[in-house]
């Protein structure tokens, strides 16, 4: 008897999961067509029966029907958590021993064992909020990786701090303390970073990446970077 039953309940999770299959093939079909060309991923959710679309990092919802199409963000009103922003994050996570770290300013304080890795641009005013706040961090190496794309002089500033005696300190002296570093005239590898950027899609500054691989686009408060970092097993 026992064995009857497992055997239908196996069944009809198949038939179940061919189901969901069939239905997300015909959602991306619609959708596709809708759309007018081809979308990365078709998922269905958990959240009131919705289909999750991907395009590149932007994500949609729709219907079983596609009836309506959402472009927006869906939000916990409970806990007032973007769950469409922490979905994108974990969609385009990426393989953080990946990064050549060696093209990055590094940072050590306290013994260092909390990881990221940043991209970020000497002229942006949310980059030198999060270089203040990362200031009061301890127990953490940062990996930063200068990517001048904001105005004319980013580069200039992104080569004077990778060819200082101390980058860290150049860089942190910039951010935080607002003291230019001397002007430098060395072969920065600013070009590779720009070339990194382009490969993970990174679009604006800062962006974060935990060890995880996580990403976290623009900036976070520190209790909120805490919480995820004391997340990572």
């Amino acid at each position: 008897m026992l064995k009857t039953l497992v055997s239908r309940s196996f069944l009809v999770l198949l038939l179940l999961t061919g189901a969901a299959h069939a239905n997300e093939a015909a959602v991306r079909k619609s959708v596709e067509a809708w759309m007018g060309g081809k979308v990365d991923a078709v998922r269905k959710t958990n959240l009131l029966g919705l289909y999750e679309i991907q395009v590149g990092q932007e994500l949609y919802y729709t219907d079983e029907k596609v009836s309506l199409l959402f472009d927006g963000n869906i939000i916990d009103t409970k806990t007032r958590s973007n769950l469409t922003q922490e979905r994108i994050n974990k969609l385009t996570a990426i393989k953080f021993s990946d990064l050549p770290l060696e093209l990055a300013v590094k940072t050590v304080r306290g013994d260092g064992k909390r990881v990221i890795a940043t991209f970020e641009d000497p002229n942006c005013g949310y980059c030198k909020k999060l270089a203040k706040d990362l200031a009061g961090m301890n127990n953490i190496t940062i990996y930063t990786f200068l990517l001048p794309i904001l105005s004319r002089d980013s580069a200039e500033k992104s080569r004077a701090i990778w060819c200082a005696p101390d980058r860290s300190k150049a860089w942190n002296d910039l951010m935080v303390n607002n003291m230019p570093p001397a002007a430098g005239t060395c072969d920065a590898p600013l070009d590779k970073v720009v070339a990194l950027a382009q490969k993970y899609n990174i679009r604006g500054t800062p962006t974060i990446f935990l060890a995880s691989g996580e990403r976290i686009p623009g900036a976070l408060s520190m209790a909120q970077l805490e919480q995820k970092l004391a997340q990572i097993k």
